[in-house]
């Protein structure tokens, strides 16, 4: 039996990269899927891709950075699939490129990376939370960064948000103690992508890791059975 039938996962930024090298993984383990990005083209090729996997799809074009758009998101999932049995928030904004030193970051593109990296996260985590706990179960991934941790130049406002979204992570796992919800925040590591390239064009792509090879550690942490002990934080760099 594959590892994840019978789930419903929840990915957002799935178009593209890391997003949709875990939706593609789930899909491979049985998972149902709800799968939301800005790109409509880019999903809609993920999405296909899902369902020659054997995959049962929802696609919903979203802007994270909207409230409406999370909400319907997130309605639209329900509709269709009744429960949400895990959510990763993977879709992260980068902010300006060339990456600017916070000298030079304007306070309207943190406002940007905020919203989607931390506002949208705590959108998404209370919109699907209350049905995890009524269940006694389900399991919500936060993607990070080393930047959370270490200060790297120009990365100063995507290393905030990703700090931030560590904090909430933290304090949702000592919330959630002892509720069967358990939450993960998921250092994925520097990967060939295309918000790396933006970031990064000098990196040589042969030092990086392939969103496919990181995508694995996803599908373990959603399978994982219930009574394996909660792990607030992990790193599969």
């Amino acid at each position: 039996m594959k590892a994840l039938a019978g789930k419903v996962v929840m990915v957002t930024g799935a178009s593209r990269g890391l997003g949709r090298a875990v939706a593609l993984a789930f899909a491979r383990e049985g998972a149902a899927l709800a799968l939301c990005a800005r790109g409509e083209a880019d999903l809609e090729a993920a999405g296909a891709s899902a369902r020659e996997l054997g995959a049962d799809v929802l696609l919903v074009p979203a802007d994270l950075r909207s409230e409406r758009d999370i909400e319907r998101f997130t309605a639209l999932t329900l509709d269709r699939f009744g429960r949400v049995d895990a959510l990763v928030n993977n879709a992260s904004e980068l902010g300006p490129t060339p990456l600017p030193i916070l000298a030079d970051l304007s306070p309207a593109a943190l406002a940007t990376i905020l919203e989607v990296n931390v506002v949208a996260p705590l959108r998404l985590t209370q919109a699907v939370l209350g049905g995890m706990l009524l269940r006694g179960s389900g399991t919500i991934v936060n993607v990070s960064s080393d930047a959370a941790v270490t200060g790297y130049p120009g990365w100063g406002g995507y290393g905030a948000s990703k700090a931030a979204l560590d904090g909430l992570t933290r304090s949702w796992a000592a919330e959630l103690e002892g509720t069967g919800v358990r939450i993960f925040s998921v250092d994925p590591g520097d990967m060939d992508t295309d918000m790396h390239r933006a970031a990064d064009p000098d990196a040589d792509p042969a030092t990086l890791a392939r969103p496919e090879a990181v995508a694995e550690a996803f599908v373990h942490l959603v399978a994982a059975p219930p009574a394996e002990p909660r792990v607030e934080a992990a790193s599969f760099r």
